[in-house]
């Protein structure tokens, strides 16, 4: 079932920050939409103060709402690899977009707050 069904939102873009917004979505996308495949070890060791069940909520999220797709292999010990779905990959121009803005924003306004202060 889609989590997103019995929601009511009143834009698109509402929508959009219920589907990857939060502390760890972003970056378990980045990390996926940059490096590939990754296993969960991995994209717990890549977000250093993540617990194990913020990583499995969040990745079940991501999968309930058709952005990431868990792959299990019929091995033991259990293999699982997450990677983007189409509807995940969509996202990464979104993503590349906010990284610009949030280096242009630190840069222009963040970094430049904190000379004045220094100056002050």
């Amino acid at each position: 079932m889609n989590r997103m069904q019995n929601k009511k939102f009143n834009c698109e873009k509402e929508l959009t920050l219920s589907v990857i917004g939060g502390k760890w979505k972003m970056l378990i996308l980045w990390h996926l939409g940059k490096e590939g495949t990754k296993r969960f070890g991995e994209l717990k060791s890549l977000m250093p103060g993540i617990t194990q069940r913020m990583l499995v909520n969040q990745l079940r999220e991501l999968e309930q709402d058709q952005i990431v797709h868990r792959e299990v292999y019929p091995v033991v010990p259990p293999k699982v690899e997450y990677s983007l779905t189409v509807n995940g990959e969509s996202l990464m121009p979104i993503l590349d977009a906010m990284y610009t803005w949030g280096k242009d924003y630190t840069a222009n306004v963040v970094e430049k707050n904190s000379q004045k202060s220094l100056l002050n």
